[in-house]
């Protein structure tokens, strides 16, 4: 028998704005492994949020039998990787101890965490971040760096029910193996929130949050997805039987209101013609109006019930995610070289790819990879402007696009119709709008602050942003794209990505996805420094 870490009782959501985000969700979390997944907006960190203690239900109730630890899926910048790490404050008040303080306040701060020193460093050795240290700057980290930090705060928690917010974010293939692995040794309660298949596929169960409320499903990724085919289908199968069947009552009503009118007429016809007496035609007339008035009154109350069942049906078959993205026609890509870096020194990275000579021609479509901490996000910075080099020459030539991981070019105060006139002052609101619509950001939430949004939906008003630019770009940079987005946000992405005319570099640790965007090479950080290799078509 499994022990129950975490329960949720009748709890639902309201959002500021007055918009129900989900309502009555009944579940409970045990010692199975389970991954949690649902659409761009369906709720999913913010349920984590309720799960956690950090927020607040509008009703319904959160019971949880012990500590849980939360990782969301947005890592601080600021402070230092003993905060990330979730010790600073253990640490400091060892420091003082040290130096002499007798305060209860820091005895009680350490505890029996006398050896978290020592704890912290054989975490950040056996992580593969050996090089780091309690005062290092996590703005000085790569993404993948800040989320390994991240996890370290989990596995030191002592917390009896983790909750990760899509925790192989920014990781490289190495590190997304070791998760797998430390997750399958967890020995307590888990919750994972990920659209990474690979990931969910380890879990015991998928639970999916939707508009319908919560469903669990027995089993990994896999099994989930061959679930929903199959309900999917079946809901479909209903619903055009309940359709059908409308239609087959609604003519049989029809035919059976025409045959009553039909005997109506003639009924007043034979009258007139018998010379019947008008006391006898008023009372025939009114018998027969009477005998209409009911067959209509029940043909409405049939029509009604018909039409519930319908809506009934169509409730159980969760509106599929149409989403579209498009890149705003330009120029035709450039065929010369669109950038050209020579002999660069990259800031922060190590001493074997720190330099580079590279030239980039408008036909290129190249996948930047290579472990964390390698330095590619270093390198797209270098070609967007946003960071010099230490030494060389960097030459771009065009106007370029750039998405980084932290989408630190939104303001969290401003919409996402903003952000995209702010880019785009040429194609009219209206234009812009429905581009919005067709990335799953309706009017409400095209309206709304970004901090008011999800993840996956911040990262699609960077991407409307990038993508919808005028004018548009030639040389377009992406830092892991596919974070946060969901599967059929994920699918209309690659689909635009493929139709792109200029130059792309892409960096990505998702291979899947990279094999989708019809990539013309591979530029690999290695121990050797860095290798553009050309792909075959």
């Amino acid at each position: 028998m499994t022990n129950t870490f975490l329960t949720l009782d009748g709890v639902s959501f309201t959002l500021a704005d007055g918009r129900v985000l989900f309502q009555d969700l009944n579940e409970v979390f045990d010692q199975r492994r389970t991954g949690l997944v649902g659409r761009n907006g369906a709720g999913k960190s913010v349920l984590a949020r309720l799960m956690a203690g950090e927020l607040a239900p509008s009703s319904g109730r959160v019971a949880c039998g012990g500590k849980v630890h939360y990782l969301s899926q947005h890592i601080a910048q600021e402070g230092t990787v003993a905060a990330l790490a979730g010790v600073q404050n253990v640490l400091s008040a060892l420091a003082r101890i040290e130096n002499g303080s007798a305060d209860p306040v820091d005895f009680d701060a350490v505890g029996e965490q006398w050896d978290m020193r020592e704890r912290l460093q054989s975490e950040l050795d056996r992580h593969g971040l050996p090089h780091l240290r309690p005062d290092t700057l996590v703005a000085s980290l790569s993404g993948g760096e800040a989320m390994r930090v991240s996890l370290i705060a989990a596995w030191l928690s002592s917390a009896v029910f983790l909750i990760l917010d899509e925790p192989s974010n920014h990781l490289d293939r190495a590190n997304r193996l070791a998760l797998q692995a430390q997750l399958q040794r967890w020995p307590h309660g888990l919750l994972v929130i990920s659209h990474d298949r690979e990931l969910l596929e380890q879990m015991d169960r998928i639970v999916e949050l939707s508009p319908l409320g919560l469903r669990s499903y027995g089993g990994g990724y896999s099994f989930y997805a061959e679930c929903k085919r199959v309900e999917r289908e079946s809901a479909q199968r209903q619903l055009d039987q309940r359709k059908l069947e409308r239609k087959r009552e609604t003519a049989a009503m029809r035919e059976q209101h025409e045959r009553q009118e039909r005997r109506m007429a003639k009924g007043a016809s034979d009258g007139r013609d018998a010379n019947q007496a008008k006391i006898l035609l008023g009372g025939q007339k009114n018998r027969a109006q009477g005998t209409a008035g009911r067959l209509r009154q029940q043909h409405a109350e049939q029509q009604e019930l018909l039409s519930k069942r319908v809506c009934e049906a169509a409730q159980q078959l969760a509106p599929a995610a149409v989403i579209a993205m498009h890149a705003l026609a330009g120029p035709q890509a450039v065929r010369a070289r669109v950038a050209e870096l020579e002999n660069v020194v990259l800031p922060y990275a190590p001493q074997a790819t720190r330099a580079i000579s590279l030239t980039i021609s408008g036909e290129q479509r190249i996948a930047v990879v290579g472990s964390n901490g390698c330095g590619k996000s270093t390198l797209l910075r270098i070609l967007a402007r946003q960071l010099a080099p230490l030494a060389g020459r960097c030459d771009v030539r065009v106007r370029t696009a750039y998405l980084d991981q932290q989408l630190a070019g939104l303001t969290p105060q401003h919409s996402a119709i903003q952000h995209l006139l702010a880019a785009n002052c040429e194609a009219g609101e209206s234009a812009l709008r429905t581009h919005l619509a067709q990335m799953g950001l309706d009017a409400q939430l095209a309206a709304a602050p970004l901090e008011t949004l999800s993840g996956g939906e911040r990262l699609k008003v960077a991407l409307a942003c990038a993508l919808y630019a005028y004018p548009p770009a030639q040389l377009l940079l992406l830092d892991e794209p596919s974070n946060h987005l969901d599967l059929a946000s994920l699918e209309a992405l690659e689909a635009m990505l493929r139709q792109y005319q200029g130059a792309l570099l892409v960096v990505s640790h998702d291979e899947t996805f990279l094999q989708a965007l019809c990539l013309t090479h591979r530029l690999e950080a290695g121990i050797e420094g860095w290798c553009l290799q050309t792909l075959a078509n």
